[in-house]
């Protein structure tokens, strides 16, 4: 009689592109009871990354940016909280839940897919004034903060007041960065019609970028071509300037001048998570783990990982040492090969090597405005706006987001932009806190 092998215990750290679509396939590839996967992140949820500028537009809800796991990966035992260490010697791995202890998981193999962080500096108030753009709460704080801060703008009688709440400060002129900047100074720039006493050149939208280009994912070319058409809205551009400090919103640049700013947003590059250091595996100058072609980490056949967290040899480069960039195409390629060849690897065959010519970069400028470089066809301005919208929403998963989205978009057409500042959701006890402190009676 047959002995019946017990399931692959497949472990997956992380729940966001690679995390998520490598279950996907798993549980698509793998045969019943072939393998248990358990998914750990300390979000319940995927965000669709490149809507991010969109959601904080309002051109689209933040509900429909983000993928339930649990619904999506039915088959998978999905955990909320995070792993803290990883003992591969043991294949071991402490997870924390987010309330009560922490406990170990065992696994036979693991996959590494952390994803990435905002890459700060050590830059005095930094860390208290200003947010990042990586997250669907990030950009949704930063919708109502810029429309709470025309409200104040509005409303006020002091002109320092005023002037500190209409200066808008972003730092990093990478895609993140540029698309943030651009949606968000194109919906305020529309807001300014239900505000009387402010108009669109009271408006002063910055950006500061370290090097001496915008956009290098769409080339040259229409980096310049982009520069350009952000001055021209009258959004200063900055290039070759560093920032210095931000205490207490007190903007100083390498270039000497300084401004007061209630806004500043940092997107100037990601790191990959902290995990990575913790994990016990082999990293690169940068931080990530070392992965072969295969998409294994190198020197082990039970550890994986892609995407962000992973520094991947990039076979289709000519650089024999280039690695793949950090992007959402690496990502979801990546994630298809590893799951692959992580079945392959459990039926006693020879994995693939990843290869993918990355095909351009698409980006939007704000509502109807855009630029694009896809394989080696460049555009500007609706085409490009056009594309990136028809390419993501191909891309965002499951068919019910796709459908929410399109009938977002549709509904767009024939009504106004919202342009209410929900600022209190950030705060939402407040309120109430308040009321209970002005009931409570006074200690005798």
């Amino acid at each position: 009689m047959a002995v019946q092998r017990s399931p692959q215990r497949i472990l997956v750290v992380g729940g966001g592109y690679v995390g998520m679509y490598v279950t996907l396939r798993l549980l698509k590839k793998l045969r019943n009871r072939e393998a248990d996967i358990t998914v750990v992140d300390p979000r319940s949820y995927m965000t669709y990354q490149p809507f991010l500028p969109e959601a904080a537009a309002g051109s689209i809800e933040p509900r429909h940016v983000v993928v339930p796991l649990r619904r999506v990966l039915k088959g998978a035992t999905v955990l909320t909280g995070s792993i803290t260490s990883v003992d591969h010697a043991q294949h071991s791995a402490t997870f924390q839940p987010l309330e009560g202890p922490a406990y170990a998981l065992e696994y036979d193999h693991v996959v590494i897919a952390g994803g990435s962080v905002s890459r700060t500096l050590p830059i005095p108030g930094l860390a208290e004034h200003a947010t990042g753009f990586k997250s669907v709460e990030e950009a949704i704080q930063l919708r109502n903060r810029v429309l709470e801060c025309m409200d104040i703008a509005e409303s006020t009688r002091d002109a320092k007041v005023r002037a500190r709440n209409l200066t808008f400060v972003v730092i990093g002129g990478g895609y993140a960065g540029i698309e943030a900047l651009a949606e968000l100074e194109d919906m305020s720039r529309y807001a300014t019609r239900y505000y009387p006493s402010i108009e669109p050149s009271d408006l002063h939208w910055i950006l500061v970028e370290a090097s001496d280009r915008i956009l290098p994912e769409v080339g040259p070319e229409m980096g310049v071509w982009t520069l350009e058409q952000l001055q021209e809205r009258g959004i200063t551009m900055l290039l070759s300037t560093r920032l210095e400090s931000c205490v207490d919103g007190h903007v100083v640049l390498s270039d000497g001048s300084s401004r007061d700013a209630e806004t500043i947003v940092w997107t100037a590059g990601v790191k990959s998570a902290p995990l990575a250091a913790t994990a016990g595996l082999p990293l690169d100058a940068r931080g990530r783990v070392l992965t072969s072609t295969t998409l294994q980490v190198d020197g082990f056949a039970d550890a994986w990982s892609a995407g962000d967290i992973a520094a991947v040899r990039d076979l289709a480069a000519k650089d024999p040492a280039a690695t793949c960039s950090p992007s959402a195409q690496h990502a979801v390629r990546q994630a298809s090969v590893l799951a692959d060849n992580l079945v392959s690897v459990l039926r006693g065959f020879t994995p693939t090597d990843y290869r993918h010519k990355h095909a351009g970069s698409v980006a939007s400028l704000g509502l109807y405005k855009g630029v694009a470089q896809v394989y080696g066809v460049k555009l500007k301005g609706f085409p490009a706006w056009f594309m990136h919208r028809t390419y993501h929403v191909s891309r965002v998963p499951t068919l019910s987001r796709k459908v929410q989205v399109l009938i977002g978009w549709t509904l767009a057409l024939f009504f106004k932009r919202e342009t209410v500042s929900l600022w209190s959701m950030h705060e939402p006890f407040s309120t109430f806190q308040q009321a209970a402190r002005d009931d409570t009676p006074p200690a005798q």
